[in-house]
């Protein structure tokens, strides 16, 4: 604490300042107030190399930061937890112990991030294997400081998602050969924020099950056009998993609803006949309804005989019908406005500037972005041509 007779700085008169002095003031403030943080740490981490205990007297240093600083225990094990991280330190027995995340504290002592980064980064790097070579530890370690140098924790964390999916593609093992059996789980999740989830827990026979049909699926896609596929491997399980309940609800075998198959009323789904073809099949409703009947998917499965983008493989089971006017700009659910496509393609239609129409034979044909090929040459698929 301050005595009372030590002299009294008079407080800046903040409210003359303009705008841009303040910025710049705030900006300085923080660098200063994060290189000092970093120099408190490399305090604390020097005493815990020494030994807290003979130093302090508490028996670990979050217990000496808790009540030295009178903080929390929340903060006190946050702090520490960096200081542990950042710096090197001494096992039992006096064997040295490297620091995780020694190019995170070199920026840190810069004041160029500050500890939400910090934690960011060192849950990322704690995940990492410890069979991953160590220059492969530190390149990844360098990509997250250079983004944190510009980024938030959110964007960190996502990075580091990425990186993990790199380093360690497989993700962890089980702590045990032997899973203890239990009893299938599964609950449906409303979030808050609208977004949709599920919670489950998995008998070892129908985890094994699920997982060996997702893995295929769930490889990273083929590059187009030399951009190669950016998704986390979290994402890719979960368009594998979006993929793989579109083709189990298809399926004759399982249980239906009025006598139809469930379907998510998007490009795909359950509909009345409209024009109908030479059976009685409907072939095109028009604006009747959005979504396409099964006649519809029969014809487009003759016709494009899977995914119809150029060079994509994916087969008929995979793909929905989307529209080629898109529905909500008064397109009509017939065939000549219908194409076939993966959901990875579907979602490349509707958010670049790939354009799909049908040509005068009745053939599905893409146009690239110009960027891509200043010719504006139409593109098909010839994968799934018959022989």
């Amino acid at each position: 604490m301050a005595s009372d007779d030590r002299p009294q700085k008079t407080r800046t008169a903040w409210w003359r300042a303009d705008t841009a002095t303040l910025h710049a003031r705030k900006q300085e403030l923080e660098v200063l107030k994060r290189r000092l943080d970093a120099e408190q740490n490399a305090i604390l981490a020097e005493i815990n190399r020494r030994g807290v205990r003979g130093c302090s007297g508490h028996a670990t240093l979050a217990a000496m930061i808790r009540e030295d600083f009178q903080v929390t225990d929340k903060e006190a094990k946050a702090r520490a937890d960096r200081v542990l991280a950042l710096y090197p330190g001494r096992a039992l027995g006096g064997v040295p112990v490297s620091p995780l995340a020694p190019l995170t504290a070199d920026a840190a002592a810069e004041g160029v991030i500050g500890g939400a980064q910090i934690d960011a980064i060192i849950r990322t790097l704690s995940r990492i294997p410890s069979t991953v070579p160590e220059e492969e530890v530190r390149g990844g370690e360098k990509i997250l400081v250079d983004l944190a140098r510009r980024a938030g924790p959110r964007q960190i964390a996502r990075a580091g998602r990425r990186l993990l999916g790199k380093l360690d593609p497989d993700g962890k093992e089980p702590r045990s050969e032997d899973p203890k059996d239990v009893r299938p789980e599964l609950r449906f999740v409303k979030h808050r924020d609208g977004t949709l989830g599920l919670k489950a827990r998995l008998d070892l026979e129908t985890y094994a099950r699920l997982k060996s049909d997702l893995d295929p699926m769930a490889k990273p896609h083929k590059a187009i056009d030399g951009v190669r596929d950016s998704r986390t491997q979290d994402e890719r399980y979960g368009d594998a998993f979006a993929d793989y309940v579109r083709l189990k609800t298809a399926s004759r075998n399982l249980p239906r609803q009025a006598g139809e198959a469930t379907r998510i009323l998007l490009c795909d789904a359950r509909v009345r006949p409209g024009v109908l073809g030479t059976a009685g099949e409907p072939l095109d409703i028009g604006r009747v309804k959005r979504a396409v009947s099964l006649a519809q998917k029969y014809a487009l499965t003759i016709r494009d005989g899977g995914c119809a983008f150029p060079g994509c493989d994916m087969p008929v089971p995979y793909c929905t019908a989307h529209h080629i006017v898109f529905w909500r700009h008064h397109g009509e659910t017939k065939i000549d406005d219908l194409v076939l496509l993966c959901t990875k393609h579907d979602l490349l239609i509707h958010r670049s500037e790939w354009k799909v129409a049908i040509a005068q034979d009745g053939l599905p044909e893409f146009t690239p972005p110009a960027y891509l090929d200043p010719s504006g040459e139409p593109r098909r698929n010839t994968m799934h041509l018959r022989i």
